[in-house]
């Protein structure tokens, strides 16, 4: 399977380790997947999670004050990748829902898909801008909104199973899936907001292990690699 245009979704797992939030080995490592993936002459955006920054909401912090935080954590994130980014040589930009002025532009579509057509990596912020949704859904969202063909999850595990194959030694990883497959075998892709939107604009996703060197690479190249879901 080879797409053109595709949308990365990067959690925070990406840019920390146990001992740090950003760290400068996790980034490049992701920076240089994301380098030698645009070798295969692929449109990428990007959505970035911010779990290594923010974690949401605490007794003491209201739900919504809590997803505004998240939302700024992942400006900050993209800030990060977008630096190393353009200092590997990567055409990149960041568009926010939220713009925060004299650090980032404000997400429009026209735009981002204009900077997608000439060649840059457009790394999305600021989640959807509301509060009560992941950065799962934004990037069933914005992968719908530039019409990409397909959306990547990258984790740190190799494809979708039918339990944790952490926990469970019989679980079955599944090669494919159609939305249907997925909604009746009760499997957790993303959350159901997300996985609703990417059924809703037959936007096939690929959850595949990133973590292992050259695997977005394979993908974008037609490799079967993780498992896909699609109609």
């Amino acid at each position: 399977m080879r797409s053109k245009r595709v949308l990365l979704k990067l959690s925070g797992e990406s840019f920390s380790n146990e001992h740090c939030s950003i760290d400068e080995k996790c980034l490049f490592r992701t920076v240089e997947e994301i380098k030698l993936a645009l070798s295969s002459g692929v449109e990428l955006s990007i959505v970035v999670g911010a779990g290594n920054i923010w974690r949401g909401a605490g007794k003491f912090i209201e739900r919504v004050t809590a997803d505004k935080m998240g939302m700024l954590a992942t400006v900050m994130n993209a800030l990060a990748l977008n630096e190393v980014l353009l200092k590997a040589g990567v055409k990149s930009v960041i568009l926010s829902a939220n713009g925060v002025s004299g650090f980032v532009k404000n997400f429009n579509r026209e735009q981002a898909i204009d900077y997608i057509e000439n060649g840059y990596v457009v790394v999305f912020a600021g989640g959807t801008g509301n509060p009560f949704f992941t950065t799962d859904t934004t990037a069933a969202l914005r992968a719908a909104e530039i019409k990409a063909a397909i959306l990547l999850k990258a984790t740190q595990v190799d494809g979708i199973y039918s339990a944790d194959p952490k926990k469970d030694k019989y679980a079955v990883k599944y090669a494919s899936l159609t939305f249907k497959e997925a909604l009746d075998k009760h499997l957790k892709i993303m959350d159901s907001e997300a996985f609703s939107l990417c059924k809703k604009t037959n936007t096939s996703i690929v959850v595949f292990d990133f973590y292992k060197d050259g695997n977005l690479r394979k993908i974008l190249n037609g490799e079967k690699i993780g498992t896909i879901v699609e109609a």
